[in-house]
């Protein structure tokens, strides 16, 4: 899918260079155009003219140096590239584009550019765990850029561990599988009323106090975002949450589970998807207090009642809505999902491990396993937008098979 696709390969220094120039090549056997621009430390690893015969093209690294006095060189690179990859990406690249510093002609040329950014960082192992790099790349992700993870393994200043290029023929997979995606996937939900929940929920104790959890919506956030970029109506109703509501989103907010209760099912008759992502307390206190509680000598007992189950309760209205149900486990993952399926009559349980790392609460991306009654699917860490977009396409696809039964 990289064939006829105009990449725009933006290579900053650090040992990993070598292979961004094994990364040109194997893109142009692939059958993309590939134009490279170079950082100044770059050009100290691999010199220009070697991407410049790989590629078959001229490579830039200088601003002014405009080689068509027709055009500003640029602004010409950043309308004309499909995609941007910033391979490898150092610890000083992320942190320029993050925050703005556009002082070289990458840092400018991807600020002007409207295309795709793909980073994929290589670095020293506590350069990429160091929180100023965490928080760059959490900043750019925000904006929408997207990240081929680095592996681990050993690394050229002698330590092993994560921070290593991702390989060139990985990179590439990645690349056709966006393509793909981006060609096939775009109105996969046209027409679709997709109903999605998020977020915590809070069961007050008095006016000061209450219950939650560690839920930050970010999932049903990033659900709602991928429904809305494939086309649907979407309707997102969430407890409280800082994350920015989803361009083209209608938006409910909530705070109790009793509220959440009553709003999911005043839309639900007429949704054709609906999502329960959000982490709605099981219990609550039965009883809420007027004014704050004061603080007494020993113990304090608090009495809990259940709150009623959303998703049970829809699995038993349900008609033709395609019914999807998240659980956030510690062990026994795919058991625990079997049985939440076939307890709360939904169509597709996604579970997943809270406890590995880059999955459950709070993490901008999540590894997930779909469980449907065809079977069970694992996919990789991967953004939650982009894990937000293959569950709607594996509901689509279980949707026209039961279609195709009924009418068989």
């Amino acid at each position: 899918m990289v064939r006829g696709k105009k990449i725009l390969l933006c290579v900053s220094g650090g040992i990993a260079v070598y292979k961004a120039a094994a990364l040109t090549s194997k893109l142009v056997q692939s059958g993309a155009e590939v134009k490279v621009m170079m950082t100044e430390s770059a050009q100290k690893f691999v010199t220009p003219l070697t991407f410049q015969a790989l590629s078959r093209q001229d490579v830039y690294w200088d601003t002014f140096d405009e080689k068509d006095s027709s055009k500003i060189a640029h602004i010409d690179l950043a309308d004309w590239a499909d995609l941007v990859l910033v391979a490898p990406a150092t610890a000083n690249m992320i942190g320029k584009l993050a925050n703005g510093i556009a002082d070289d002609m990458i840092s400018t040329t991807i600020m002007a550019s409207t295309a795709t950014v793909w980073i994929a960082p290589a670095m020293n192992v506590h350069m990429y765990d160091h929180p100023a790099v965490k928080k760059n790349i959490n900043t750019l992700f925000d904006f929408g850029y997207r990240f081929v993870e680095p592996s681990e393994g050993y690394l050229a200043c002698g330590y092993v561990g994560k921070g290593r290029l991702e390989e060139p023929e990985r990179i590439i997979q990645l690349l056709d599988l966006h393509f793909s995606k981006k060609t096939n996937i775009e109105t996969l939900l046209k027409g679709k009323k997709v109903v999605i929940t998020a977020g915590p929920t809070r069961e007050m104790v008095d006016p000061v106090r209450f219950f939650s959890n560690r839920s930050t919506g970010k999932m049903g956030f990033a659900l709602a975002e991928a429904a809305s970029e494939l086309g649907a109506h979407v309707t997102l109703i969430s407890g409280p949450s800082h994350e920015t509501i989803p361009t083209g989103v209608e938006f409910i907010s909530v705070n109790s589970a009793e509220e959440m209760y009553q709003q999911v099912h005043s839309v639900f008759k007429e949704a054709d998807i609906v999502v329960k992502s959000a982490a709605v307390a099981d219990y609550r206190p039965i009883e809420v207090f007027e004014n704050k509680l004061k603080k007494k000598d020993g113990n304090l007992v608090i009495e809990f009642e259940r709150t009623k189950d959303i998703l049970m309760s829809l699995g038993e209205l349900k008609e033709h809505q395609y019914l999807i149900g998240f659980a956030a486990e510690t062990t026994n993952v795919e058991e625990y999902a079997k049985a939440k399926l076939e307890k709360k009559r939904a169509d597709m349980i996604v579970s997943n491990n809270v406890k590995e790392e880059g999955s459950g609460f709070g993490t901008d991306t999540n590894r997930v396993l779909i469980v449907t009654k065809d079977g069970s699917i694992n996919l990789p860490v991967l953004p939650k937008v982009e894990v937000s977009k293959e569950i709607f396409k594996e509901a689509i696809n279980q949707m026209k098979r039961a279609n195709q039964d009924e009418r068989s």
